[in-house]
Parts: C-alpha cells; structure tokens; sequence
C-alpha cells in the first residue's frame, strides 16, 4: 500500500484515474488534474479529499500549471487526448507537448507512471499473446490517431526520463474495466446490446484481450511505480487471463438475457491479448477473474438487467 504520499493524477474521470484517486485519497495527499467534463465527477472527487485542477492538454501557456505544486512524490499521467477527429499531428503535438511538461514540473518526483495502450503494436493473429518486445507501428483502422500518439508520447516519455534523471514506467494498458467510472469497453458493448445496435466483429475467429478489473488496476499502481527506473520501464498492463471478445458477449447475454447482434466487419474495434509474465513478476497475480468481475460490474451499473 501507499500512504504518506503527494500524488499527482491526470485524467481524472477517467476509467483508470479516477478509480487509484479515490483508493489513494484516504492515505495520502491526491491531486487530481483533468477537463472533468462529466458531472458531478469533481465533486465525488472533492468530497473524498482530493484536489482537484483544471488543465487542458492543448494548453501551451505558462499558466497550464498554475497553482499546482511541484513536489509530488509519485505521478498517474493517464489523461490522453485520443485524437476522434483524425487529426494525427494535432493529437500528436497536444499529447507529446503536455505529457513532457508534465513531466519537467514534475521532475522531482520518485515516479512517474505513464499509461498508453496495447493497440500500438504490429497487428499479428487475432489471438497472438504480445509481449513488449514484440514490434510496433501503431496502425490503425479504428480511431488511428490514437495509436500514433500514444506511440510519439512514448517517445517523449523515454527521452524526458533520462535528460530529467526521473524514474518512469511506461504501461501499455489493455482493456480496463469496473464499476467505477462508465465501466469500461465491456459496458460500452452491453449500451450498444440495449440499444439493439450492431457490434463489429472479425468476418473469422474473433478479437482477444487481457481485461484488466480496476480493483487489480488499483492494486498494480504502486507497484508499477516501485518498478519505475531509468531509462523507463516497459510493461504490458492487462489482465492474467486471454478473453475472447465474442465469448465475452455471449457471457454478458447470459447474465442479462440481452441479445449481441453480432455483424462481420473488416473494421472492428481492435483489441490485443497480453503475454502477463512480466506483469505479473512485477504486480504478482490479478485476484479478479473476469466473468466474475463482468458479473460485479452489471450488477454495479445494471443490476436491472443481470438476471441471475
């Protein structure tokens, strides 16, 4: 556990942010950076202690920073912009630029935790379990502005590091999920099963990932920050167990009697199954597995639909 700490989080409604802000907020000083446009969102934060600030990534000002302290010990930079425009070099200058200042307001931290994505590697099979070496190229058919930023960011990541002398771990997030927040990918899907909409899957096999509960995503942060060094650190962050993106819609149609109209697609929502062993070296195992943590989820977010 972390206590006694200065914490510096970035995004702060998000799936992963605001999720380690509140688990952390009883034992230690959390700062919360972030658009916060969802309501009522700060307040939650707010009411558990946390400071809140608010901070735009495409902000270039000197007043970015203002009034946010510079002597936080430990740093969660999750806020990303993910480019659903298309724009590549404008989600690449705002994600790069605010990600290295950041980074130099920061620079006296003992940890700097940035989280990207999974969905920057070389696409191989569908079901191929990636480890960190595996190669990358950030292509995309689905949000491909993304995956490029993400990558670019890596990049600055890695250089701001070692000129700064500031240990970093780079995290390549899979899927996360939970009640906190919307819920995640798995949630977006059941939105769609309500509405009756289509959901795009491989014309053969299906998609796979490493769903990632956010109780086991809480439980990694300070170990993902015990692992920052310099240079950075690089770990794939998802879960223990491969999913079948399929198999993972038949499961919520069991438990809630909602039909998945599946529809073949040469574009599909891209998602990445992780070799765990070097995650699991540095965290130790997940404690969720994931149809127990879908059937957690449903009956946080829909318990009127979960009906068994």
């Amino acid at each position: 556990m972390t206590r006694g700490r200065k914490i510096l989080i970035t995004g702060g409604t998000g799936q992963v942010a605001r999720p380690v802000a509140l688990a952390l907020a009883a034992d230690n000083e959390v700062w919360c950076l972030g658009r916060f446009g969802t309501p009522g969102v700060e307040r939650e934060l707010a009411d558990a202690g946390i400071t809140t600030r608010h901070w735009d990534m495409a902000d270039t000002s000197e007043d970015a920073f203002r009034g946010v302290p510079q002597d936080f010990t430990h740093v969660l930079h999750s806020a990303v912009d993910r480019g659903e425009d298309g724009d590549v070099n404008r989600t690449t200058e705002i994600n790069t630029v605010a990600t290295g200042r950041l980074m130099n307001h920061c620079r006296r931290a003992a940890s700097f935790l940035y989280v990207s994505t999974g969905a920057l590697y070389a696409r191989r099979t569908l079901d191929h379990a990636y480890t960190e070496d595996d190669p990358v190229d950030a292509s995309a058919d689905w949000l491909p502005a993304y995956p490029v930023a993400k990558l670019a960011t890596e990049g600055v990541v890695r250089a701001f590091a070692r000129v700064l002398g500031l240990p970093t771990t780079i995290a390549r997030l899979n899927i996360a999920y939970g009640p906190g927040s919307y819920g995640g990918v798995p949630m977006l899907y059941f939105r769609q099963m309500l509405a009756g909409a289509p959901i795009a899957v491989p014309r053969s096999g299906q998609n796979w990932c490493s769903l990632l509960h956010t109780d086991d995503l809480v439980a990694h942060v300070p170990h993902l920050w015990r692992a920052a060094s310099v240079p950075a650190t690089l770990v794939n962050w998802g879960g223990d167990e491969p999913v079948g993106v399929t198999d993972l819609l038949r499961h919520i149609e069991a438990l809630t009697g909602v039909e998945a109209r599946l529809l073949p697609s040469e574009v599909t929502r891209e998602t990445y199954r992780f070799d765990p062993t070097l995650r699991r070296r540095l965290t130790g195992p997940c404690r969720i597995g994931w149809r127990d943590g879908i059937e957690r989820t449903l009956r946080a977010l829909h318990p009127q639909h979960v009906q068994v």
